[in-house]
């Protein structure tokens, strides 16, 4: 088997921790939503089920397809890239040399490293150089999918645990808290994987999954009240 690089083991490292992000958060909605509407806990437990089972598929195929198309557009800017240089070599050398040049190089060292780069592998210098990615180094769209449709159910158990396990004076604003409190630990994560700002991911996803709670309950509440 060829061993994944980096960038492709965050990739698949993204597509399962937004995975468990979604997982926490859409059951989540669902079960508060219902918990608003009714005190039925098989009701809530089986609305809960339904939107894990349905959120596993969404969020594998959309990763499937979101990846696979990224994929093909990869691969088309290689096959363009191979006719650029059977066409037009010394325009495409002088692309990379100025390039380098741009970013403070010498033009007598950047005319050095673009000879050396390109006399090695000419393809994978101008694709990296152009479009930013490694000739060969494709995510597998099925390894992402794999990813999402095992992290969304995991990150779905909590939600329905807290709402199933809890006595019902206190279900909904126990799994209220440890929805928030897993949120806050995923937008950590993803912030540490993207190398963003932490502490705004982490607000970021506490608010979203507060409004997204607070409205499905209310919007609950209102039905089960008509």
């Amino acid at each position: 088997m060829k061993k994944q690089s980096l960038a492709q083991k965050i990739n698949i490292i993204r597509a399962s921790v937004m995975g468990a992000n979604d997982g926490i958060l859409s059951v989540a909605g669902i079960v508060i939503g219902v918990a608003g509407a009714t005190a039925n806990s098989f009701a809530i437990f089986i609305s809960g089920i339904a939107g894990m089972i349905a959120g596993t598929v969404s969020m594998a195929m959309g990763e499937w397809v979101s990846v696979s198309t990224e994929k093909d557009s990869q691969r088309n800017a290689v096959s363009t890239q191979k006719k650029a240089l059977e066409n037009d070599y010394q325009g495409e050398f002088n692309l990379v040399q100025k390039k380098y040049e741009a970013i403070g190089i010498t033009p007598e060292l950047a005319a050095q490293a673009t000879s050396e780069m390109m006399h090695k592998n000419s393809l994978v210098t101008t694709v990296r150089e152009k479009y930013g990615f490694n000739v060969n180094e494709f995510t597998s769209p099925y390894a992402a999918a794999i990813a999402s449709m095992i992290s969304f159910p995991t990150g779905s158990i909590l939600p329905l645990a807290a709402i199933a396990l809890f006595p019902s004076q206190q279900r909904v604003i126990m799994t209220f808290i440890a929805v928030l409190i897993a949120l806050a630990i995923t937008g950590y994560s993803a912030a540490v994987l993207s190398k963003a700002n932490r502490g705004r991911s982490m607000l970021r996803n506490i608010i979203s999954g507060m409004l997204t709670m607070v409205v499905t309950y209310l919007i609950g509440k209102i039905i089960g009240a008509l």
